[in-house]
C-alpha cells in the first residue's frame, strides 16, 4: 500500500538540490556585474589618462611655439648679420688701397712735382671700361690699376718718377700715357704754371698696374727719406 503525506504543501520539506542551483546562478549573476563594474572602472581610468596626456601634449605643443616664435626675431637677426657680413666682406674684395698708395707716393714724387687727379681701380684700368669685362671673358686676373696725372719741372723727373714708381708695393708695370708742354696761355703769351695747369711743367699721364694676388713681403716703412729700393737717392 502506498504511504501519502497529508502534510500541507507549504509545511512540506523541499528537495535541497533546487535551493543550491537558485544560490549557484544568483552567485554568477553578482559575478557579472563585478566584473563589469571592474571593466567599466578600468576603462574610465584609462580614457582619463589618455585625456590628460592629450592637454598636456596640446600644452607642450603651444609653449614650443611661444618659445620659436620668440625665437625667429633671433634667427632673421641672424640672417640679416650674415647678409650685412657678405656686403661689407664684397665691399672690402673691391677696395682699392688708397691709404698705402698715397703714402708711398707722397715719398717718390719728384721735387717741385704735383699730381693732380688720381683714378684707380681693381677690376682694370680705370679709364678703359672695357679692360675688365675682357679679362673676365678670357678667365685671365684682374689687376688692379691706377691713373695718375700731374706735373713735373723736366721729362728727366718723369722718368725718375716712372723708375721710382716700379718699385712700390705690388706694381708690376709703369706706362707712361703723355708727357708733353702745355699750350701757352695767358694775354702775355707766357705759360702759366698753377695748381690746375702745368704752364711750362711737362704735364704727365701714367697708368701703374699691380698684381692681383698680394705677395708674401710688404714694401718698406718707417724711413722718412725715399729709400734706394723706392729709386731714391737720386
Amino acid at each position: 500500500m502506498k504511504p501519502v503525506n497529508l502534510l500541507p504543501q507549504e509545511a512540506r520539506r523541499r528537495p535541497a538540490g533546487g535551493r543550491a542551483g537558485s544560490s549557484y546562478v544568483v552567485v554568477g549573476v553578482l559575478g557579472a556585474l563585478l566584473l563589469m563594474v571592474l571593466g567599466y572602472v578600468v576603462v574610465s581610468n584609462q580614457a582619463t589618462s589618455r585625456s590628460n596626456d592629450a592637454a598636456q601634449a596640446e600644452a607642450e605643443a603651444t609653449a614650443l611655439e611661444q618659445a620659436a616664435a620668440q625665437k625667429a626675431a633671433f634667427a632673421n637677426f641672424a640672417q640679416i648679420k650674415q647678409q650685412r657680413l657678405t656686403s661689407v666682406s664684397s665691399v672690402a674684395e673691391t677696395r682699392f688701397d688708397w691709404e698705402r698708395f698715397m703714402r708711398e707716393l707722397a715719398r717718390i714724387m719728384p721735387e717741385r712735382s704735383w699730381i693732380q687727379t688720381a683714378d684707380a681701380s681693381v677690376s682694370g684700368d680705370p679709364t678703359n671700361t672695357g679692360a675688365a669685362s675682357a679679362a673676365a671673358a678670357t678667365g685671365a686676373a684682374v689687376e688692379p690699376t691706377a691713373n695718375l696725372v700731374g706735373c713735373t719741372p723736366g721729362q728727366s723727373d718723369t722718368a725718375t718718377m716712372m723708375v721710382r714708381l716700379r718699385k712700390l708695393y705690388r706694381v708690376t708695370d709703369v706706362k707712361l700715357n703723355e708727357s708733353s708742354v702745355e699750350a701757352v696761355g695767358g694775354s702775355s703769351g707766357e705759360a702759366e704754371t698753377t695748381v690746375d695747369a702745368c704752364g711750362a711743367y711737362y704735364k704727365y699721364d701714367i697708368t701703374v698696374t699691380f698684381s692681383a694676388i698680394s705677395p708674401a713681403t710688404e714694401a718698406p716703412r718707417g724711413a722718412l727719406s725715399v729709400p734706394a729700393s723706392l729709386g731714391g737717392g737720386s
